[in-house]
């Protein structure tokens, strides 16, 4: 059983679960939260430690622990607002392209050339425009991450039979790219496809990283940059980019 608890540090707040067990000693680990900025902190104690002792212990390592809950904001995507409308900058896979609102008696959506072109009935209903592109992107997502997501699995140092098992979902996260999951589930932003194929691989292995090592620590970033030597240089480009 979970109880929620929070202490403070200075200004911050930290809200933090419970979970007793038979063990020796306390553990603090941060988890990502699906959808928000920040994430969870989940304390695992033995069974004979009270909650005033627990609390001393995450006041101690305060500090560390908001560490940790400011860097899940680096994957937070930067969407500028969109108009919808003919001559409109928009991406996929790294690339600008120019999005064209076409009257037709036929709906479809059309990708050639340096266009996006959107065929429609309703040509000045944005909002459709909206769905219709939304749902083009999240189509090329299934098709992209698939050969990708392969890549990354063969790169990670897990078991075979682990690797087999792996499988990610395409999920809409408002402030993250990607996440795994407290129970080792790797959720990706459709709107990576928007990316490089770099920068999607360097979301997609950062996550399995967290099956390896599962919260930012010297140990997460030694093997985050065996995988990935040029990850600062993708990671800059994803909190510069517009997509």
């Amino acid at each position: 059983m979970e109880i929620q608890h929070k202490v403070n540090f200075g200004s911050a707040e930290i809200l933090f679960s419970v979970e007793y067990r038979k063990r020796k000693s306390l553990a603090i680990t941060v988890y990502p939260a699906d959808g928000e900025p920040y994430g969870l902190v989940k304390v695992v104690s033995p069974l004979d430690i009270d909650i005033k002792q627990i609390k001393e212990k995450v006041h101690k390592k305060a500090a560390w622990i908001i560490k940790q809950l400011d860097r899940f904001q680096q994957f937070q995507p930067k969407t500028p607002p969109r108009k919808y409308i003919s001559g409109e900058t928009h991406y996929y896979l790294g690339r600008q392209y120019r999005l064209k609102i076409i009257e037709a008696p036929q709906k479809n959506i059309i990708f050639k050339g340096g266009y996006i072109e959107i065929h429609t009935t309703e040509k000045e209903n944005r909002d459709n425009h909206k769905r219709v592109l939304d749902k083009w992107y999240r189509l090329q997502a299934k098709i992209k991450f698939e050969s990708i997501f392969q890549k990354c699995i063969k790169k990670m140092p897990l078991e075979d039979a682990r690797k087999e098992q792996l499988t990610y979902k395409i999920i809409e996260m408002p402030k993250r790219w990607g996440s795994c999951t407290p129970t080792g589930n790797i959720l990706l932003n459709p709107n990576l496809v928007k990316t490089s194929k770099a920068c999607i691989e360097y979301v997609i292995l950062h996550e399995l990283c967290h099956l390896v090592v599962p919260y930012h620590n010297k140990e997460f970033y030694d093997l985050q940059t065996r995988l990935i030597p040029d990850w600062k240089v993708l990671k800059q480009k994803l909190d510069l980019s517009g997509w």
